[in-house]
C-alpha cells in the first residue's frame, strides 16, 4: 500500500498555526474527524464549556456549550470561497426558557462571531451563516431533562493568508461567549470585560497541540502533522 500524500506546505502551516493557540483551561478540548469530501484536505477540533464549571475541565459531561471548528484546503481555490481556505464553525448553546423568542438573540449570537473577529484581529473575507433558536421537549420514556433550549449558530468565513492562530482565539472566544449567554446580562458583547464570565479567552493558556490528525478526502487517506 503507497504511503499517504504529504499535505502542502501552506495546509501544514495552516495547521500548525491553529495547533499553536492556547487555551482557557475553562474550555475543553478534543479533535474533530471531519466529514468526508468537503474538501481535499481538512482538519478540525471540538471545544465544550460549561458556564458553571468550577475551574479547569478536561471532560464535560454534559456542557452547557459547544463548538466545532473545520478547517477546509482545497489547492486549487473554490470561487465561492475565493481562495483556498475556509472555516467552518458550529456553535450550540443553552440558553433560558425566557430568551427564546427574542427577536434579539439571533442579532447577538450573530455579533458573538463578528466581534470575536474583530477582537481577534482575524483577517477574513466571505463570512456567512446562520443563527437559530431551537425548542425541544421530551415525553414518555426518554432520558435527559423535559426541556432544552438552545442557540444555533452555523457560520464560514474565508481567512486571510495561512497564520490562522487569531481565528483559532476568535472561535474560541465565540464559544466562551456563548457559553457566557446562561449568565445575567447574555447580551453583553465579546468585547466587554467581565470578571465572572469566559470573555477574557486569551489566558490563562491550554495548547491546542494535542490534537494532531488531518484527513485528505480523495481516497480516504488519512494522514499525520
Amino acid at each position: 500500500m503507497p504511503d499517504a500524500p504529504a499535505p502542502p506546505p501552506e495546509f501544514a502551516q495552516a495547521v500548525a498555526s491553529l495547533r499553536a493557540v492556547r487555551l482557557r483551561p475553562e474550555l475543553a478540548v478534543a479533535p474533530l474527524e471531519p466529514p468526508p469530501r468537503l474538501a481535499p484536505w481538512t482538519w478540525g477540533f471540538e471545544v465544550e464549556a460549561d458556564a458553571n464549571a468550577p475551574g479547569p475541565v478536561d471532560d464535560l459531561a454534559e456542557p452547557d456549550t459547544s463548538g466545532r471548528l473545520i478547517l477546509l484546503h482545497d489547492p486549487a481555490g473554490q470561487d465561492a470561497w475565493e481562495g483556498r481556505f475556509r472555516l467552518v464553525c458550529f456553535v450550540q448553546a443553552r440558553v433560558e426558557p425566557e430568551q427564546v423568542g427574542d427577536e434579539m438573540l439571533p442579532v447577538v449570537g450573530w455579533s458573538w462571531l463578528t466581534e470575536a473577529l474583530e477582537l481577534a484581529g482575524a483577517d477574513h473575507v466571505a463570512l456567512g451563516g446562520t443563527v437559530t433558536q431551537t425548542s425541544s421537549v421530551r415525553f414518555g420514556d426518554i432520558a435527559g431533562p423535559r426541556r432544552d433550549d438552545d442557540v444555533e449558530l452555523r457560520a464560514s468565513w474565508t481567512p486571510v493568508g495561512t497564520d490562522l492562530s487569531r481565528h483559532a482565539e476568535a472561535f474560541c472566544g465565540l464559544v466562551a461567549s456563548a457559553a457566557d449567554c446562561r449568565r445575567p446580562g447574555c447580551h453583553r458583547s465579546p468585547a466587554a470585560p467581565s470578571d465572572q464570565g469566559f470573555n477574557h479567552f486569551r489566558a490563562p493558556l491550554r495548547r491546542l497541540a494535542v490534537i494532531t490528525s488531518i484527513t485528505r478526502s480523495s481516497g480516504a487517506t488519512s494522514t499525520t502533522l
